[in-house]
């Protein structure tokens, strides 16, 4: 890295990265800067880009630092460099299509740091055929009067139903309260049987955790104690932090792979910008094996028919 008054430049990929105002202070807290998070996610950069490979990206950006205005980009900022590659996706809803950043090589992240971006949102399907995702995620969101104990209890549920399913599950803390699981899939769903059969899963897991889950759609219907296992997260254009991304907090917490045994102990405030580049050298990507597990979602598929003649439906 050379380093003048005003910026930074950081040497990846062949290609040099302009940090301007390195010094200035993001994450108050712990006192982190600019190049701070630069640095942080090249210590984590194999992990990062295989976490947002090829998929449409939404960035959270934040000019002026945590305390200024946060900023939800779904289109390429300005000023990009002519390597920075995107992929374009519509929006019926609007009727307007967006060239949203899609990642390739670490230097892409780190421009995307230059442009005040921590968070990286990535789309469960990927740019070869952005409608038929590659990813089934499981959200387990603690509501406000749930403990990180319960979050752990359901986990431990959910992998036993991944178990019997044969589905290799990723666990990730979500760099809040609760806990991401990922599961490689084949493109071969739309969104809307991705969210079906992902709520397939959420309806036999909070049977088998009686009282501690709920798959309520309207919020005012979940237990305030309870896990909600957001299904949700598989619509169209629904996104959450990646693995390996920096989340906007005072903290600098990091949405970081685990192993599901280190599930009853782990606390995730434990993990931040300052602790995972340690683990990440000892540990390498804990999902390094994702694309080599691939799950058929048939059977879940099966299970949403089921519950649809009894009577339920995901809403």
């Amino acid at each position: 890295m050379s380093k003048d008054r005003d910026a930074a430049e950081l040497e990846v990929d062949g290609r040099t990265v302009r940090i301007s105002h390195p010094e200035r202070v993001y994450f108050p807290e712990i006192g982190a800067t600019k190049i701070d998070l630069a640095n942080y996610y090249l210590s984590v950069g194999e992990g990062i880009v295989r976490a947002l490979r090829e998929r449409p990206c939404m960035l959270h950006r934040f000019p002026d630092g945590l305390e200024g205005q946060k900023v939800h980009q779904k289109r390429l900022p300005r000023g990009a460099p002519d390597w920075v590659e995107t992929v374009r996706v519509h929006f019926p809803r609007y009727d307007r299509d967006a060239d949203e950043l899609c990642v390739t090589h670490l230097s892409d992240v780190l421009w995307a740091v230059q442009m005040s971006t921590v968070e990286f949102h990535p789309w469960n399907s990927r740019r070869g055929d952005v409608e038929r995702p590659d990813e089934w995620r499981i959200d387990l969101d603690p509501m406000p009067d749930c403990d990180f104990d319960r979050v752990r209890r359901v986990a431990k549920v959910a992998h036993e139903v991944l178990d019997e399913l044969s589905a290799e599950g990723w666990p990730k803390t979500s760099g809040g309260t609760g806990l991401h699981i990922y599961v490689r899939i084949e493109p071969n769903w739309g969104f809307e049987d991705v969210r079906r059969a992902a709520w397939a899963f959420a309806r036999e897991v909070e049977r088998r955790a009686s009282g501690e889950v709920t798959t309520a759609w309207w919020r005012k219907e979940r237990d305030p104690a309870a896990v909600f296992v957001d299904y949700n997260q598989n619509s169209r254009d629904h996104t959450i932090a990646s693995a390996y991304s920096v989340r906007g907090v005072p903290t600098a917490t990091v949405s970081t792979p685990v192993r599901w045994e280190e599930i009853d102990d782990l606390d995730p405030k434990d993990f931040t910008i300052r602790t995972v580049p340690k683990r990440f050298e000892e540990l390498g990507d804990l999902h390094a094996g994702i694309d080599d597990a691939v799950f058929s979602l048939d059977p879940l598929l099966e299970w949403a028919e089921r519950d649809e003649k009894h009577g339920g439906r995901a809403k």
